[in-house]
């Protein structure tokens, strides 16, 4: 007796399958812009399937509606191609990413197709800006507060004193009367050297306006230094104290240092790493492919030159030598 051909035997999905689906799903999404799929897991029990993926949204976008396009996509292509029952469909948006929505720019390609940039899209995405990246002009909010209430308590209680004196006909004030028989007797008139005293205000009164000066026509904001602009028209920048961990982390990273110091300036960037083992060339090379491919990777418009220093600790031990060949 033949059994019917529903009995012969079962068709499994394997869950890496599953995932690949609704990976690939994720990035068909109906989304203007693209959407990129990143991470994703998938749970197959029986004939229903538990998916999650991980995407970045084009920016700008409404994440709560974007999401949910991304959402009911995965879940209705993915139990299509499978044949399965997707109970459950979870979305996690990573990050946004700027587009631009002009014909001539090619979106980015999916992380899971393994494509890569054409050169006219690396022209039109990073090279639009590149040689006009400045940091953020300051507004300097701090020193000009600093002023204009100096300048305010100053000039109001002159103020106070003068319209007391000629409106209610009170005496002037001691501190006003001092400081007028002050300047008549240190003037740059008096023969008797009272040069001095006027030298070092005018000096003073000098260095603030030549302060203020510099403050007025410099950007300011030293810790930031400017990132290559991803689009025209938008400007990015990050703390030198950022860049500073992610060089430490990168050379602590190499085998036998011990222990990493990093100073990032403007233009330079001071790596001092302790080796504990290890031979010292090899060690030093290895720093400094580990700090330059972090520099690399941070996408600044100007990156700090690199200047790496190795010292060995007082514990260090070098490498085993080769034994010989018998």
């Amino acid at each position: 007796m033949t059994a019917p051909a529903a009995e012969r035997g079962t068709t499994t999905v394997a869950d890496r399958a599953v995932r690949r689906i609704a990976q690939r799903a994720a990035t068909e999404a109906p989304v203007p812009g693209g959407v990129e799929a990143g991470r994703g897991s998938a749970t197959v029990r029986g004939r229903r399937a538990e998916v999650a993926v991980t995407v970045t949204l084009p920016y700008p976008a409404v994440l709560d509606e974007a999401g949910e396009r991304v959402r009911a996509h995965v879940a209705e292509r993915t139990a299509r191609l499978t044949g399965l029952t997707v109970s459950s469909a979870r979305i996690r948006v990573r990050g946004l990413s700027p587009r631009e929505r002009s014909a001539g720019m090619r979106a980015a390609p999916s992380a899971d197709t393994g494509g890569t940039d054409t050169g006219a899209t690396k022209t039109a995405a990073t090279g639009a800006g590149r040689g006009r990246a400045r940091r953020p002009w300051s507004q300097r909010r701090l020193p000009v507060a600093v002023l204009a209430l100096a300048a305010a308590a100053a000039f109001g209680l002159l103020l106070y004193d003068m319209v007391s004196v000629h409106a209610a006909g009170h005496a002037p004030a001691r501190w006003r009367v001092r400081t007028m028989e002050w300047l008549a007797t240190h003037g740059p008139d008096v023969p008797d050297g009272g040069t001095v005293p006027g030298l070092l205000a005018a000096l003073a009164v000098f260095a603030l306006g030549v302060w203020l000066l510099v403050l007025a026509v410099t950007p300011g904001r030293r810790g930031r230094l400017p990132m290559e602009p991803p689009l025209p028209g938008m400007r990015a920048v990050l703390e030198r104290r950022a860049v500073a961990v992610l060089l430490r982390d990168a050379v602590t990273d190499v085998p036998g240092v011990s222990r990493v110091t990093v100073r990032v300036g403007r233009r330079r960037a001071r790596v001092r790493a302790r080796l504990a083992f290890g031979e010292p060339d090899r060690a030093r090379r290895a720093v400094r492919e580990a700090a330059g491919a972090a520099t690399a990777g941070l996408g600044l418009a100007a990156p700090p030159r690199l200047r790496v220093r190795l010292r060995t600790e007082p514990t260090w031990r070098g490498a085993p030598p080769d034994e010989p060949t018998p």
